[in-house]
Parts: structure tokens; C-alpha cells; sequence
């Protein structure tokens, strides 16, 4: 088998650190950045061309009350590893890794390799694939009850139909009428269990164009002390997808964000729609190289805890006039993209969040 030239074999070292899945940081002598990878830019949400040449505590504050462990790292020329450790930044939930600094000398400079295994994103990963399995599962139950209904509920609306046929002048016609009309809203509510009735219709699209399209609509149902704030990334490529079930799905969340801040009347209801692109990201198992993020956040009173779980659940609602459906609907579609919806939510903020993958996937 003939040899491929050197050249052509060589991979270069940024482009096998940009592939992994841990986040990798190599800090000089002065613990400053000297490089780190993709995985360590999502990990912490910084940005390479910001990040190198930084002090890693002033450019990645969550190490600030580790930095005298790795300066003693550092002075030692000793590494250590740390099983479950908690890093967090004031105002942002802590994230959980492993991690392990590693010292290395670069002629007679010395510097630190931090290796860090985020614990947060296999723990979302394993309940990302519960989730779809149950999802799937609640789906094949709603088709199966919903084959069952429709057939007997046909059934009744043609026999109060031949009735007022056979009676039309009958002072039975308005108790007709009422089984018709339930029966045609059953149906509905049927159909709308079982979501589109179609295969999406994909085409090439710039995803704020379908954020800004929700917007308007929302706007234009003149909703009182609502105010929507926009912060895109204009960055972010186009991608592949059905318009209108995109339209639909973000539709879905933001009423839901509306209606929840209508729950607390008398208070400023904030609600914000942000765009970020996001890179090594695993949905439902399958790891996509880049996904397309969509937040929708919210400042009202947050998710109970006893529905967290089951918010995507068709006929789950925290609301007396709500119906259960918004929220599975736009899961539906937004599964059918082969992307995902989550949420974090506390008292005072809510976030769900809705990712979609630019290609089908890659390694598992």
C-alpha cells in the first residue's frame, strides 16, 4: 500500500484539540493563556481571540478561588487531579468537572495544561437521551388513543348529523347541534395531540429572520407591560429547516413565556430572545459539530418543581385555561429537525432553550 507524503498526513495540533470533547487550556509561566480549545470556549463562554494572552483568572473568572492551588502547581512543577470540582462565576450556576493540571516545560519556559471533563454535560446528555425516549414513547401512546377516539367519535357526529336530517324541523336540533360541536372540537384537540400531519418542508434560511418574524407577531397582539429584547448573534450561518414549523415551535415558547409573566400582574415582564452558535454540541447522543442555539428567557416566577419534569408532556399545564400543548408541540417539531428544546428555570428566570443542528450529525 503506497505511503500518503508527509504533508498530506499531517494533522495540525489546534485542529485534534478543536475535535475533542474536553475542554483544554494551556496557561504560560505568568498564567496567562497561551491556547485552549472549542470545548473550553463553550465550557466557560469565552472566546479564543479575547481568551490567549489573558490572565486565566481574568479571563475565566471561575478559577479565581482555585488560583493559589494552581500557582503552587505551577512553583511545584507538580500537577494534580480533582474528581466533582465546582467552578462558578458570581451570578451563573457552578459547573461540575473533573479536571486535571498537568506542568510542561517549552525549552526553559514552564507553563500548566488544564484538562477539564465537564460532569454537566454527560449528566444533560444521558437525560437529554431519557428524555427522548420517553417522548417517543408518549408519542406512540397519544397516536395509539388517538386512532381509537377518532373512530367512535366519527361515528357520533354522523349519527347527530343523520338525526337532524331525518328530524330537521325537531326541538331536538339545538341538543344535535351541541354533539356536533364537541365532537368537531375533540377532533381538533386530537389533531392538535398529534401535531403536523406533515413532513417538514425543508429550505435554506437565516434562523433570525424566523426569531424576528415571532417578534412581530407578538407585538402586534399588543401585549401590556411585556417588554421583548433582542440580542442575536449576526454570525450565525443559515441553516436548513421548515420555516414555518420553526415560526411555529419559537411561537409556542414565547406564549408561554407571556403567559406565565401575565401570571404576575402589576410586575415588568421582561422577556429576551438571544441567538447564540454553539460548537461540539451532543444532542440525544449524536455529536454535532455546530448546532444553532435559540433562547427564549424570561423574568417571571419560574416552572413549579413538581411540573419541571413534565412540561413536555402533552395536557401538562400549571394554568386553569391552559391546554398542555404548546410546549410538546414545539418538542415535536423542533425533534423533527433531529434538534432539541430545554429548560432551566428558578424564581425570577426562565430559559428554554432551543438547539438546532446545521448537519445531521457526526460521532455518537
Amino acid at each position: 500500500m503506497a505511503l500518503l507524503p508527509r504533508t498530506a498526513a499531517r494533522v495540525r495540533a489546534d485542529s485534534l484539540l478543536d475535535g475533542l470533547t474536553t475542554a483544554v487550556i494551556c496557561v504560560d509561566q505568568n498564567l496567562r493563556i497561551a491556547g485552549l480549545n472549542s470545548a473550553a470556549e463553550n465550557l466557560f463562554g469565552v472566546g479564543r481571540k479575547h481568551a490567549v494572552n489573558e490572565l486565566l483568572v481574568q479571563a475565566i473568572p471561575h478559577f479565581a478561588p482555585q488560583l493559589p492551588r494552581i500557582t503552587q502547581a505551577l512553583s511545584d512543577f507538580a500537577g494534580f487531579i480533582e474528581r466533582e470540582s465546582r467552578l462558578s462565576r458570581h451570578g451563573e450556576p457552578p459547573i461540575t468537572v473533573d479536571w486535571r493540571v498537568t506542568p510542561f516545560m517549552d525549552g526553559k519556559l514552564r507553563g500548566l495544561l488544564l484538562e477539564l471533563l465537564p460532569l454537566d454535560r454527560h449528566l444533560r446528555i444521558t437525560r437529554d437521551e431519557w428524555l427522548a425516549a420517553q417522548h417517543q414513547a408518549s408519542r406512540e401512546l397519544i397516536r395509539g388513543l388517538a386512532h381509537e377516539i377518532k373512530n367512535p367519535l366519527g361515528g357520533i357526529r354522523g349519527a347527530a348529523q343523520l338525526l337532524e336530517r331525518e328530524f330537521p324541523d325537531s326541538q331536538h336540533r339545538e341538543y344535535t347541534q351541541v354533539i356536533i360541536k364537541e365532537a368537531d372540537r375533540l377532533q381538533n384537540l386530537v389533531n392538535r395531540l398529534l401535531g403536523p400531519n406533515r413532513l417538514p418542508k425543508k429550505t435554506s434560511l437565516n434562523i433570525h429572520e424566523v426569531v424576528e418574524h415571532v417578534r412581530q407577531l407578538v407585538q402586534a397582539e399588543g401585549v401590556e407591560n411585556i417588554t421583548l429584547l433582542r440580542d442575536y448573534d449576526p454570525s450565525i450561518p443559515d441553516l436548513v429547516a421548515d420555516r414555518e414549523q420553526l415560526i411555529q415551535a419559537v411561537l409556542n415558547v414565547v406564549r408561554n413565556a407571556m403567559q406565565a409573566l401575565a401570571a404576575r400582574p402589576g410586575t415588568r415582564g421582561i422577556i429576551q430572545l438571544r441567538t447564540r452558535a454553539k460548537r461540539q454540541f451532543t444532542i440525544a447522543g449524536v455529536r454535532h459539530r455546530l448546532v444553532a442555539q435559540i433562547d427564549v428567557e424570561d423574568n417571571g416566577p419560574g416552572i413549579p418543581a413538581e411540573l419541571f419534569e413534565k412540561i413536555f408532556y402533552p395536557m401538562v399545564t400549571g394554568r386553569p385555561d391552559g391546554t398542555g400543548l404548546g410546549l410538546p408541540i414545539a418538542q415535536y417539531m423542533v425533534h423533527s429537525h433531529g434538534g432539541l428544546i430545554e429548560c432551566a428555570s428558578r424564581p425570577g428566570q426562565t430559559i428554554f432553550s432551543i438547539y438546532l443542528p446545521f448537519e445531521p450529525g457526526s460521532t455518537p
